[in-house]
């Protein structure tokens, strides 16, 4: 089959999907692709969840159910299986999000350690996964970033979350699971990158455990990399990195509009896609130092990395070398790599239907506003609807 053609393939994209699912996916993304639509529907569904109107039943059989693995983990146990069974591996994700009490940020690193350590004897999960906001308060991250001094009692909060990377690290390191580390909004990133790179050089000796995200569409980051390389080789650990091209885009550039400072984001669409593909090269020119997680939704992209395997004789399977999607989203290219022998993961959110809300709305907006993504998703769903004569 040629690569051109690889991910039109629909029976392969859409094998796990019943008739009813396919039909709900398709309906899920014609609603999303109506913009005003998406706005009026967060904000009612935001309302309807905060004074507490019965649509929890009513958001599970619809977006929920499509785009997130359950409730909890042993609701998506089912899913990872299934995934497995043609390829696809999982990474599940607790996207509970926007909680800023102390016992919340504990009861999340519980959960991704249990989840860590579960992954150990479970081949179809071989990576784990956090936010950093989800272990400790966004206004702690963003005042290390602007350089600003931390109250004493700051302070203590900052040494927990410094303790929390730290026994996350620890066990993944112990039971030689990945994690992967989100990348967030600029003003809080800094902070995040410099604790990530200390959890690097104390649990990246032997490979790379640790992974940090690079948010392609900020124009800092090829640089970014290449520094933190260049210090990676000096003191002697490796990187593992998250290559995407980011989930802030709107919001970073109202506030650099509004504080009035250059904004972190790509001027135009085409200059994020070269960055990106610029990143991908520099981490392929550098393997045995850098391992890579391509977590992309861009066809062309996923070419140029397959591209750039062939070129460079790395095979298919090759470990250090991961491809990762969305569920719910671009099954087309998940399915059809994981068929042709690739290392695909799928990002699999869970939590109560509340707390992932917050995820699930972000998630339709960067839909409608990828300019697109919606309308390759109809057209492949559509064709696969006529392919089973729905």
């Amino acid at each position: 089959m040629s690569t051109n053609s690889l991910f039109d393939n629909t029976e392969t994209a859409f094998q796990l999907k019943s008739d009813s699912e396919l039909e709900r996916a398709y309906f899920l993304f014609k609603m999303i692709s109506n913009e005003p639509l998406v706005k009026i529907g967060s904000a009612v569904t935001k309302f309807a969840l905060n004074i507490n109107l019965p649509v929890e039943g009513l958001i599970r059989s619809t977006v929920f159910d499509h785009f997130c693995g359950g409730v909890n983990e042993l609701d998506c146990m089912p899913t990872v299986d299934r995934l497995q069974e043609v390829g696809v591996s999982s990474v599940l994700d607790y996207s509970v999000e926007g909680k800023e009490e102390e016992e919340q940020f504990e009861a999340t690193t519980k959960k991704v350690i249990e989840l860590t350590k579960f992954a150990k004897n479970k081949e179809a999960m071989p990576f784990s996964v956090f936010k950093p906001t989800g272990l400790g308060m966004f206004k702690i991250w963003q005042k290390l970033t602007e350089k600003e001094a931390l109250t004493n009692e700051e302070k203590d909060l900052w040494n927990n979350i410094v303790s929390r990377y730290d026994r996350i690290s620890k066990v993944a390191h112990d039971c030689n699971i990945r994690i992967l580390i989100d990348a967030e909004e600029s003003w809080m990133q800094d902070a995040a990158d410099d604790l990530c790179e200390k959890m690097m050089e104390k649990y990246n000796k032997e490979r790379p455990i640790i992974f940090n995200t690079l948010q392609c569409y900020r124009w800092d980051r090829l640089d970014y990399l290449k520094g933190l390389h260049k210090r990676a080789k000096e003191k002697g650990f490796k990187l593992g990195f998250k290559v995407v091209r980011g989930a802030y885009m709107e919001k970073e550039n109202d506030r650099a509009l509004e504080k009035g400072y250059k904004t972190p984001i790509c001027e135009s669409k085409k200059a994020t896609d070269d960055n990106f593909n610029n990143v991908l090269k520099y981490i392929f020119d550098n393997l045995d130092d850098i391992e890579l997680f391509a977590g992309t939704h861009n066809e062309s992209s996923t070419y140029i990395a397959m591209d750039i395997m062939k070129q460079k004789s790395i095979s298919k399977s090759d470990d250090r070398v991961w491809f990762g999607q969305l569920f719910g989203m671009s099954d087309h290219i998940s399915f059809n790599l994981g068929a042709e022998g690739y290392n695909v993961g799928k990002y699999i959110p869970f939590g109560p239907v509340k707390d992932v809300m917050p995820y699930l709305i972000r998630r339709a907006e960067e839909n409608t506003s990828v300019a697109g993504q919606t309308s390759r998703e109809l057209t492949l769903l559509k064709k696969e609807k006529e392919r089973r004569n729905l």
